[in-house]
């Protein structure tokens, strides 16, 4: 076949038939069907390359649906592993729940065993401010805390709340506001005091009951006392940015230094240590009464250290508590290597021991499904 005639071909009929010049070329590189190409005995090849078209709109349309397929994939395996994390942390935190409950019980009950042994035999010295508990699925730390070791809200008197409400809020007009609503709050008044038409303006409205406090949440009526004040808070740290410190600090709040059940001389083992700066003392005294603390309970026989500092304020020390405890348990359950998991639970309870005779030696007064601690303290 010559050149000329080399791209025309016989058919089953003998008729020559023009076929296309780029055809062999291009059903070589994928075996394209080039039966649409062009009518029979045509050049016409406009079929041929909206055939090309489309098949370049489904390859389109088959990475875009495999692109969404990827990213539904990425999405669901993303949800499923924070779902599992976030089920193994709730289950983490329910078991270190009843953990700290336990250790609430137990410690209820070796203070109890231990009021009826020797000093030696103790299994919780006496002045103790906190007991460390081990047990197989974890380790519980709770916290000792007599109501001793906080003023009696009702007895205190007007200078001595408004110099613990300096202490937690730092503001002095505040402060004093805070004072003269506790005051007015617990005297009596037949006439509504000024305090009253503030109470009045609230919906729903409420007057003070002029009459003593008897549980300590009631100060979150009182005006200026607001939750932070209350409950404490968190304040940025002081000085410097340390490598691995805390950004922010603890601020004690009133519930810390007053109580309804409380005492005109505190517990020096276990006051906290912003009572102590109301009472007069200095920074650096502070921080020794601390250190000694944690370190060993004082003893009866060195309070004198201490006593007198804050006479003016009719407010002295002791060692040890009446009947009234607060036991705040924290738990951190127990991992491979023995290391303790970063979950941590927090529960308290405040519980009255009950005089011989009683139909149970103790009794829970109040249940705190939800407490704080600081718990990096007894690592």
């Amino acid at each position: 076949m010559t050149t000329a005639n080399r791209y025309w071909s016989f058919s089953t009929s003998h008729r020559l038939k023009p076929v296309p010049p780029f055809a062999d070329r291009l059903s070589t590189t994928g075996g394209t069907d080039f039966s649409l190409c062009g009518p029979t005995g045509g050049t016409d090849f406009s079929l041929c390359g909206r055939h090309i078209r489309q098949s370049g709109s489904a390859l389109l349309a088959v990475l875009w649906l495999a692109a969404g397929l990827a990213a539904i994939g990425i999405s669901v395996s993303a949800t499923v592993r924070g779902e599992t994390e976030r089920v193994a942390t709730a289950e983490d935190s329910l078991r270190a729940y009843y953990l700290a409950a336990g250790g609430v019980e137990r410690a209820v009950l070796e203070l109890l065993w231990s009021a009826q042994q020797t000093p030696d035999k103790r299994t919780i010295p006496i002045g103790a401010n906190a007991v460390v508990f081990p047990f197989p699925s974890g380790v519980v730390r709770v916290e000792i805390i007599p109501e001793s070791s906080k003023i009696d809200v009702n007895a205190a008197s007007p200078e001595l709340l408004y110099r613990i409400a300096l202490a937690v809020t730092g503001n002095d007009a505040r402060s004093r506001e805070i004072a003269d609503a506790i005051v007015d709050w617990r005297r009596p008044s037949p006439q509504p005091s000024a305090f009253d038409q503030y109470y009045s303006s609230f919906i729903p409205s409420f007057r003070a009951s002029h009459s003593s406090i008897r549980e300590i949440e009631e100060l979150l009526l009182v005006k200026g006392v607001t939750p932070d004040i209350f409950y404490g808070s968190y304040a940025p740290a002081e000085g410097p940015a340390l490598a691995g410190a805390a950004r922010l600090a603890e601020r004690p709040g009133l519930m810390d230094c007053l109580s309804v059940f409380g005492s005109s001389a505190v517990d020096i083992n276990t006051v906290s240590p912003v009572l102590l700066a109301a009472l007069g003392m200095d920074p650096n005294t502070i921080a020794a009464i601390l250190s000694r603390r944690w370190q060993q309970p004082f003893t009866a026989s060195e309070l004198s250290v201490v006593q007198g500092v804050n006479g003016q304020l009719g407010v002295g020390f002791r060692v040890g508590g009446n009947t009234i405890f607060t036991m705040r348990a924290t738990a951190r359950l127990s991992l491979a290597g023995g290391r303790l998991s970063d979950v941590r639970r927090t529960v308290g309870a405040m519980v009255k021991y009950m005089p011989v005779g009683y139909d149970s030696p103790f009794h829970v007064l109040r249940w705190y499904d939800t407490a704080w601690s600081d718990f990096a303290n007894a690592r």
